[in-house]
């Protein structure tokens, strides 16, 4: 009998069947995460869907800010620094799915160089002392600072003492968050920018789109934006934020410490800070003449 060759190149050889069945696996689990939505690439568009919503800012007719408004918070830049709003800095692994898809606590913030009126930079200025909504906002009266219901979870912003273990991420300074709201950590007071003129404003009602110092109630810091300190999301290359008084020479709060609540134009042609960029000066040349308004 001739010899027969028993062997070819083609015969499987190893766990060739397992390997088989966990190829199959894999895309039968691959099919069916896409099928239910949860692939990361499907998570990032989804959120990236909801969180860049655009939303609508109040209009203010008299030019101040009051209870209820929706408004976003604007640094105009400085040194290493161009103009950024205060943002979620929200990723996927943000997201719960109870009661509904929305933000989860804690989450945190940062700088965007977005200035569009959308869900990530929309804040709802809320009342702590009983004050009604729509009623004025007078500078040293405590407020919170909340994300919108729905897919922004209605979060407060958020601050405490800095330690060891909770701190800013680059800069180790105070950290700032957003978190459920109902304790004094969400607690919020405007002071008038220039410290020499602080006494004579306190009490006053508060302009819209002017600068401002935002400053946190319990441990008396200002929110500040961090040029020096990127922060790399999903978003873009931002800013971190933190609650810590910049002071310069003359023991003035320096420009990352200047926010400005920016409503929208009451001709429907978007931020009032954008259609009209002297409007923050011209309100702060009105408040000084008339320190009552």
């Amino acid at each position: 009998m001739a010899h027969v060759n028993t062997y070819r190149t083609n015969v499987r050889i190893g766990n060739w069947n397992e390997d088989l069945y966990l190829e199959e696996d894999k895309k039968k689990e691959y099919l069916e995460k896409k099928e239910r939505g949860e692939l990361s690439a499907q998570k990032v568009d989804f959120l990236k869907q909801n969180i860049l919503r655009p939303v609508d800012l109040t209009v203010t007719n008299d030019g101040q800010l009051h209870f209820g408004d929706v408004v976003m918070l604007v640094n105009m830049g400085g040194e290493k620094r161009q103009c950024s709003a205060l943002s979620i800095n929200a990723d996927i692994n943000s997201l719960t799915k109870t009661p509904s898809l929305a933000i989860q606590a804690p989450c945190g913030v940062s700088a965007g160089r977005g200035i569009q009126a959308c869900t990530r930079t929309a804040f709802i200025i809320t009342s702590v002392d009983g004050s009604q909504e729509g009623s004025t906002l007078h500078y040293e009266q405590s407020f919170a600072l909340k994300t919108t219901s729905g897919f922004a979870g209605g979060l407060f912003l958020t601050s405490d003492l800095q330690s060891f273990q909770k701190c800013a991420k680059k800069s180790r300074l105070q950290e700032v968050n957003l978190d459920h709201g109902g304790s004094f950590l969400s607690w919020w007071k405007i002071v008038h920018f220039d410290p020499q003129e602080r006494l004579e404003y306190e009490g006053q009602p508060i302009p819209a789109n002017v600068s401002v110092l935002i400053i946190h109630c319990k441990t008396n810091q200002a929110l500040a934006v961090l040029g020096d300190h990127i922060l790399w999301n999903m978003y873009d290359k931002e800013y971190e934020i933190t609650a810590h008084t910049f002071l310069d020479s003359h023991k003035a709060e320096q420009d990352s410490n200047h926010w400005i609540l920016c409503t929208s134009d009451p001709a429907g042609k978007g931020l009032v800070l954008l259609n009209h960029p002297q409007s923050a000066a011209n309100s702060k040349e009105l408040t000084q003449a008339n320190p009552g308004i």
